[in-house]
């Protein structure tokens, strides 16, 4: 069977009994989600988080979300998005190594070394904003760290996704610096077989710098899907999900999108 990562995003958690949005219970959809990956039939090595984990930043929030994780018995890797505070998520995952190591200043970047793939998370947060930003020290570390293993197929996450992606509202608070120099380190190392966002609240994908770019969807809501000008303002009540890469020795790495509601069957083609 091939390995597994699973990568959950924007869950949004906010303190015990409070909702996102004054309607949405994140908690409850994270819970759900919980379920649909303990339901699989083969457990992922590790879940990969892309941001926006708590809705305000706040410890609470964090505390929160950590005991809606606690039923997954793998490694967790999580990464700040434009909703987190650095200090306030480091403090709450303080058992989580990766994310006291401190890159570059006082960025959450770091490595992970998986069966045949490595990841690299890089951090696009711009403090007080809601738009992502990459600065010449995170770029930098990265061309360092894709140059130190040029034969190790690498997927890198983020939250802020690097293409346009037609979402107007989105697009505005997108990866508004970097992204060209981010084309660059990224076209240098072929390795790099994967890109996986959060941010966008949908799943996409896009062939940018000679690689595949994917945003999951959100865990709880949705934005609404709208290519206008000024779409993607606004959020909907769509089936929420996260997705699954999957790869084998030969790496051949492939990516479902799942959904957390528990659906109706199997029903097998063939008795």
């Amino acid at each position: 069977m091939p390995h597994l990562l699973v990568q959950l995003s924007d869950t949004h958690i906010r303190a015990p009994g409070e909702l996102a949005y004054g309607r949405i219970d994140t908690a409850a959809y994270l819970r759900a989600a919980v379920l649909a990956v303990l339901r699989l039939p083969q457990q992922p090595l590790a879940v990969v988080l892309t941001g926006d984990l708590a809705d305000d930043g706040s410890a609470a929030a964090y505390t929160h979300l950590r005991s809606l994780l606690e039923p997954l018995t793998c490694p967790l890797y999580v990464l700040p998005g434009n909703h987190d505070d650095r200090a306030a998520l480091r403090r709450a995952f303080s058992d989580q190594p990766t994310l006291h190591h401190a890159s570059i200043e006082d960025h959450i970047q770091y490595e992970v070394e998986l069966p045949g793939l490595r990841l690299l998370t890089l951090d696009t947060v711009v403090p007080e904003a809601s738009h992502g930003a990459l600065c010449l020290q995170r770029l930098n570390w990265l061309d360092m760290q894709l140059a130190l293993h040029p034969n190790m197929p690498t997927l890198l996450a983020m939250h802020h996704p690097p293409f346009e992606t037609y979402l107007g509202s989105m697009d505005r608070v997108g990866l508004l610096h970097g992204a060209v120099e981010l084309a660059a380190v990224v076209a240098r190392h072929p390795q790099v077989q994967r890109i996986v966002c959060g941010h966008l609240h949908r799943s996409s994908q896009a062939l940018w710098a000679g690689t595949l770019v994917q945003t999951a969807p959100s865990t709880a809501h949705q934005v609404w899907l709208s290519l206008a000008r000024d779409g993607g303002n606004g959020w909907g009540l769509e089936p929420p999900g996260f997705l699954l890469h999957a790869w084998n020795n030969g790496l051949d790495l492939v990516s479902h999108l799942a959904f957390s509601r528990l659906a109706e069957g199997p029903y097998l083609f063939r008795g």
